[in-house]
């Protein structure tokens, strides 16, 4: 259902591919940090959801998090906290913050983890978590995003 309401090209830097790879980013990154698993896993599915276009689309991730809200209770059940941090993450996530929730920031670094996928090596100094500042996780996920 999600996948099929996108008017993204499924070959596009944020298309089903992208989100597969946050996905597994986060679910791994999620092992060091603790993060809640089932936001993170949610996050992996709404941050891109909405968007219009591949380019500047400021409002993308507050769609997203819209979206993850209309659908709290129909496609998925949440708490009010997850919900919470859900939103606050997808509407957030291409701010270039880095101080937030735990789960949040395992969001954030989940997906910009996968920066390869625009030809952009991610930079520690931009990643929230010690886990996705390791060098080998670094490596591990930029090897994934630009196959």
């Amino acid at each position: 259902m999600i996948v099929d309401q996108s008017v993204l090209s499924r070959d596009g830097h944020h298309s089903l591919d992208h989100w597969v790879r946050v996905l597994t980013n986060g679910r791994r990154l999620a092992e060091f940090t603790g993060a809640n698993l089932k936001v993170v896993e949610l996050f992996s599915l709404f941050h891109d959801a909405r968007r219009f276009n591949e380019g500047y689309d400021p409002e993308h991730g507050l769609r997203g998090a819209q979206f993850a809200t209309e659908m709290q209770g129909e496609w998925f059940d949440a708490t009010k906290h997850e919900l919470e941090l859900l939103v606050y993450a997808c509407e957030n996530h291409s701010d270039g913050l880095t101080d937030a929730d735990l789960t949040v920031q395992t969001c954030w670094d989940a997906d910009r983890l996968d920066l390869g996928r625009v030809g952009t090596t991610p930079k520690a100094e931009y990643l929230c978590t010690d886990a996705a500042k390791a060098p080998d996780m670094i490596e591990w996920a930029h090897g994934r995003a630009v196959k």
